[in-house]
């Protein structure tokens, strides 16, 4: 990556990104995978924050910034997590039959007891910034803007060595009320946070046989 200098204002413009910078950065997202199995081993309060600082360089509808950052720490907290999750994922189980259903239930669905970090993302349905720009028509990208800076979260993470694994299996009202958190805030993520026991480049449930990955030609359509 090099910088350029303008020739008319002096001043720098921006970098310009070079074919060895975009190969790395295509590897990066390669091997961003949702991990599930975790090393125990802290990972440092400043790297985190940092982390997390990283993240809110996402961009938001209207500048609106809507993302709130919940680091859940006591075992107590942790425990109503757990517990969510083992009642949710009891009804999903529920909901399949057969093979599927043996399948679903050899899945590792989750690193709440190993990951070192639990985050949970929330978006702030009734913060005022950014003044309803972009949003009024679209209030559902509010939600987006969340998204991805949990997407940025998940490859700054990724670029230290660290792995995210984001758990969807939960009652996301129950919680709320288990974390103590304001009604007008949405769980949009329940995020785990660790050192990976292993590097994988292939998404586990297409290892597991769940889904597989296809071409990107069967997503692709022209109008």
């Amino acid at each position: 990556m090099t910088f350029f200098m303008s020739e008319t204002t002096g001043k720098k413009p921006g970098p310009e990104f070079n074919s060895e910078f975009r190969t790395m950065l295509e590897e990066l997202f390669r091997w961003r995978r949702d991990v599930r199995h975790f090393q125990t081993t802290p990972i440092d309060p400043k790297l985190l924050n940092n982390l997390i600082s990283i993240a809110a360089l996402a961009p938001s509808v209207g500048h609106s910034q809507p993302w709130r950052f919940v680091k859940v720490e006591t075992e107590k907290s942790r425990a109503l997590i757990r517990a969510n999750f083992e009642r949710a994922n009891a009804e999903a189980l529920a909901g399949y039959t057969e093979e599927r259903a043996q399948l679903y239930a050899t899945l590792k669905l989750h690193g709440l007891d190993e990951a070192p970090v639990h985050l949970a993302v929330f978006q702030d349905t009734k913060s005022h910034l950014g003044d309803g720009l972009g949003a009024k028509t679209m209030p559902e990208t509010l939600t987006y803007s969340v998204v991805g800076a949990i997407n940025i979260l998940w490859l700054a993470a990724r670029s230290h060595g660290i792995g995210l694994g984001w758990v969807s299996i939960l009652d996301p009202d129950a919680a709320k009320d288990d974390l103590g958190i304001p009604k007008h805030w949405k769980l949009i993520g329940y995020l785990c946070i660790g050192y990976p026991k292993e590097d994988q480049d292939m998404p586990e449930l297409h290892r597991t046989g769940w889904q597989k990955r296809l071409e990107i030609s069967n997503f692709i359509i022209e109008r």
